[in-house]
């Protein structure tokens, strides 16, 4: 596949976990990828399994930072011409304490990046998309399982996530008349660096601790994938994957 064949990614956070499972599930695929993080070191470790080097982009980003993220978008244009996909990936957690305990700081910051900061990607996504030639694209939001569902004393993440679902529905909405299909992956339990703690206990909604199982991170860069190459005209809405005996559906 040549350069000007290759369909273009956009990626936040993706640089560690499912950012850069994703990432390099699109790369292997073929597609163009924009790395996005805060940290250059793993953004550049991403892009040495590229197939060329006119197959990934390093752009340092804070997506908490408006202008930053225009830059961001701005970039992807300026070296590939579009943007075919947005994976809205950036996330952050907060430490799990009682609600009364949380520092107003901290709940800002995990506003700032998991609600403001994805906005910020959405809305850079939308003037990109609504711009170009052909018009449209895809917007893949990644929300969590947490969107659905809370662990104790995770308030900030789960109230940001709830807030990501709404984002989802509303861009997916508003993208319509521009072709734009918005969708959202929520993920539960894959092994990335930050999750290998549930093996070793995680506190249950009944208050004890147990451990639970994780799913291989590249079965989430596949799903992203998956939903990356739907055609134009389809969408899905809503992706779940999650560790199979991960204590989510039931009653605990």
């Amino acid at each position: 596949m040549t350069e000007k064949t290759r369909k273009i990614a956009v990626v936040t956070g993706a640089g560690t976990g499912i950012g850069r499972a994703a990432a390099l599930a699109l790369m292997k695929d073929g597609w163009s990828v924009v790395l996005a993080g805060r940290r250059e070191q793993p953004l550049q470790e991403v892009a040495s399994h590229a197939a060329d080097a006119g197959q990934a982009l390093v752009v340092p980003t804070d997506v908490a930072d408006p202008v930053a993220v225009k830059a961001l978008f701005d970039a992807a244009v300026a070296r590939f011409g579009r943007v075919d996909m947005l994976f809205n990936n950036a996330g952050r957690g907060a430490p799990a304490v009682p609600i009364d305990e949380l520092p107003v700081e901290t709940w800002q910051d995990v506003v700032n990046v998991n609600l403001n900061g994805m906005f910020y990607c959405l809305q850079q996504a939308f003037r990109v998309m609504r711009q170009q030639s052909p018009m449209g694209g895809r917007i893949i939001n990644n929300g969590s399982i947490s969107a659905h569902a809370p662990r104790p004393m995770s308030i900030a993440y789960t109230a940001t996530k709830h807030a990501v679902m709404g984002l989802t529905k509303t861009a997916a909405l508003d993208g319509r008349k521009y072709d734009i299909a918005v969708g959202q992956i929520d993920v539960g339990n894959a092994g990335t660096e930050l999750a290998m703690r549930m093996t070793q206990g995680v506190m249950q909604a009944h208050g004890e601790i147990a451990p639970e199982p994780l799913m291989d991170v590249d079965v989430v860069g596949k799903s992203v994938l998956y939903m990356a190459n739907l055609p134009p005209e389809c969408n899905v809405l809503f992706h779940t994957v999650m560790a199979t005996k991960m204590p989510f559906v039931g009653r605990g």
